[in-house]
């Protein structure tokens, strides 16, 4: 009887084991190829770009865009942040206008 016990709990907890795998960020951020092609469409995959057009960085992103979505944190413009710093801001502001914000591109 202890036996069976033994091995129910063995055979239990094999079947209880999950794989965990490491993630960049949350299952529904793109993936960082969507975003270069984004960059690349809105401004040439230049990450650092400044035109005087309004749109800063590589998604072209408004300064009122920009800090509404917490891009403050990482820099006073989006053109001064860096690539990663970016997409984290696009991607809140993906969760909160969608693929919208990028007409042209997305």
């Amino acid at each position: 009887m202890r036996m069976r016990t033994l091995v129910s709990t063995a055979a239990l907890t094999a079947a209880t084991l999950v794989p965990v795998v490491a993630m960049d960020g949350p299952a529904h951020a793109a993936p960082m190829r969507k975003w270069d092609r984004i960059a690349h469409c809105e401004s040439g995959g230049r990450w650092h770009i400044n035109t005087g057009n309004g749109y800063f960085g590589g998604l072209q992103i408004s300064k009122s865009t920009w800090n509404a979505y917490g891009g403050r944190k990482f820099a006073r413009y989006p053109h001064g942040a860096t690539k990663r710093e970016q997409i984290r801001v696009a991607e809140r502001i993906k969760n909160g206008q969608g693929w919208g914000a990028w007409p042209s591109c997305a």
